[in-house]
């Protein structure tokens, strides 16, 4: 691997150089697993500590600290680090197939520029494709799907009837997306299926994580805003609508007909009831049970979900509880004995 200096990364990132800037980086790491001929980068105070001991030629930090290598300061060290990750290493490459002779094309299938489509993918009919779209082996693509140029689609993944995806979408293998919303209508102690006639939209850059489960609605669309990233395990149910740029960690569940804005982010295990709406830049703590509306850039944790502030009261005063019950209950006995005397 071919490595750069310093101070080309430096430029390439809009940074400064404090040391060494002709040093040359070949690859990155962590804080604490770092070699020389590699850089790291620090983004939580947390760990400052372990610049004083890390081995890495180079460290992007925020600010001027005390480091044995060279550093390189920049407005967003994390985002900076990402920049030279993908100067370095690169986003995984894909091989060329083309299309394979064990792939089921339809005839009536609309495949864009430089498609590449593995062994075993099924095409259905009336699929519209971009262009340098990318299909791995076990793909399903059902009838009238559009999806937009340069999207990737793992293995495994399905992709039913009429679902619409932008552009650069990545679905990661065994996801599945549009298939039908849990809905029934129970009639004398029956469940009967209602048809879901509604469909999925991916916008333009979402992602998609292993294992996860986009449901179609009944009557309207189940929209993924543009930019936003859902974790592996995720299911969002029937109607709900994520806005621009959310993140869902793994393991989240959203209930049918719910409204996130923009920016929000879930951690993971979170779970979101039905038919409420949650403002924008939202953030969700794991494991949160959310119940009700909540409103714009508001923190919740806790089950039921509450302000992170009083949640954090809540929490704080519940291992107290036990010698709290046992005094309540040595007052209550006293009051009773003084009721008692002065009905005497």
């Amino acid at each position: 691997m071919q490595g750069k200096s310093l101070k080309e990364l430096a430029a390439h990132v809009g940074g400064t150089v404090i040391g060494n800037g002709e040093i040359i980086i070949s690859s990155v790491s962590t804080l604490e697993n770092a070699e020389p001929g590699q850089i790291t980068f620090l983004s939580n105070e947390r760990y400052e500590p372990m610049l004083k001991t890390t081995a890495a030629s180079a460290v992007i930090v925020g600010h001027q600290s005390e480091c044995p290598g060279s550093l390189l300061v920049a407005d967003d060290p994390y985002y900076a680090f990402m920049q030279i990750v993908v100067l370095l290493h690169g986003h995984r490459p894909h091989k060329t197939v083309g299309i394979s002779d064990k792939a089921s094309v339809a005839e009536t299938a609309i495949l864009g520029k430089n498609c590449q489509v593995g062994d075993f993918v099924t095409i259905s009919d009336n699929a519209k494709i971009g262009d340098n779209c990318y299909f791995y082996p076990g793909v399903f693509v059902g009838p009238g799907v559009e999806m937009g140029e340069g999207c990737i689609v793992y293995p495994n993944a399905a992709i039913y009837d009429k679902t619409i995806i932008g552009s650069r979408v990545i679905i990661h293998a065994n996801a599945t997306i549009g298939q039908d919303g849990y809905g029934f209508a129970t009639h004398k102690g029956v469940h009967h299926k209602i048809p879901q006639i509604g469909k999925v939209i991916l916008e333009d850059d979402v992602e998609i994580g292993s294992n996860a489960a986009i449901e179609r609605a009944t009557l309207e669309d189940t929209v993924i805003g543009k930019g936003s990233k859902i974790g592996d395990l995720v299911a969002i149910g029937h109607g709900t609508r994520i806005g621009p740029h959310c993140l869902l960690v793994p393991q989240v569940g959203i209930s049918g007909s719910t409204t996130l804005g923009h920016h929000c982010v879930l951690g993971g295990q979170a779970g979101v009831v039905g038919h409420i709406k949650i403002g924008n830049m939202v953030r969700v703590g794991a494991k949160s049970g959310v119940m009700n509306s909540i409103d714009d850039g508001v923190t919740v944790i806790g089950s039921p979900a509450m302000e992170a502030g009083k949640a954090k009261r809540v929490l704080g005063s519940m291992p107290g509880l036990p010698d709290m019950r046992k005094r309540i209950k040595v007052l209550e006995r006293a009051m009773a004995r003084l009721e008692k005397e002065r009905k005497v």
